[in-house]
């Protein structure tokens, strides 16, 4: 049997690779495939059509800020097309538009992607606000949390802030209207976690709470167990749905 070796190196910029729960990660910061990744994802993220792989590789970006410096006679140069150049230049300003909520799950931040972001417009306005105590509130947890600050410190305060576009507003969560307080009994059927079940339905307007408080209206037990909680909320009249999508409408 032919044995594999593992590379030692990153096959883009050389430097040693470490290895991590099983897998080899290059950790220079300059790498440049590193670099174009990031720009891919933030280009992805805003919905900037036009600036897939290939584009970013012929106009010769390697941070995201450079996507904010190009004219569209530099597109057209580098894309060899006036007509996807006036199409590319249009949506890099129609992007200018988006909210912190979208941005900020851009920028690549490990654990901080569109839920984090969500939560953190729901406590605070804008980025300056973002802080150890608001992503606590938020809900973030302690890594995530680490994440965010680091980057903040490190990358938006001592680079980005003022190199980009944004206004760095969060878009005000819409406040739906309350439809009940609902608690999750055991394993469902419906949703592989409790934490995707309950983002679905916090989206619809229920509020979820982890135990069955006085004010819980609606216990979800789709694994058919009579468990304590189901037995504490039938003696109690609160409603029992046996399968959480007939509640949600999906």
């Amino acid at each position: 049997m032919q044995t594999i070796q593992a590379p030692t190196n990153c096959p883009s910029c050389s430097s040693l690779l470490e290895w991590s729960n099983d897998l080899l990660y290059c950790r220079n910061p300059l790498c440049s495939a590193q670099s174009q990744k990031k720009v891919e994802h933030f280009a992805k993220t805003l919905k900037i059509k036009g600036l897939g792989p290939s584009a970013i590789s012929k106009l010769g970006l390697v941070d995201i800020d450079q996507i904010y410096t190009l004219s569209q006679d530099q597109i057209a140069e580098g894309l060899s097309s006036e007509k996807l150049a006036e199409k590319l230049y249009a949506e890099i300003k129609n992007s200018e538009a988006a909210p912190l909520n979208t941005v900020l799950a851009a920028f690549s931040i490990p654990l901080i992607g569109k839920t984090a972001s969500d939560k953190l417009s729901k406590v605070v306005s804008n980025i300056s606000e973002i802080t150890e105590s608001s992503c606590r509130k938020a809900g973030l947890g302690p890594k995530a949390t680490e994440n965010l600050l680091r980057w903040l410190q490190k990358d938006f305060y001592c680079f980005y802030d003022g190199c980009l576009p944004f206004t760095y507003e969060f878009d005000a969560p819409v406040q739906k209207e309350q439809l009940g307080v609902v608690c999750i009994s055991g394993k469902l059927n419906s949703f592989k976690t409790k934490a995707q079940a309950a983002d679905a339905l916090e989206r619809k307007g229920y509020v979820v709470k982890s135990s069955l408080t006085k004010d819980v209206t609606i216990l979800i037990n789709e694994s058919g167990i009579e468990s304590a909680k189901t037995t504490k909320a039938r003696e109690s009249g609160i409603t029992i749905i046996e399968n959480l999508l007939d509640l949600i409408g999906e």
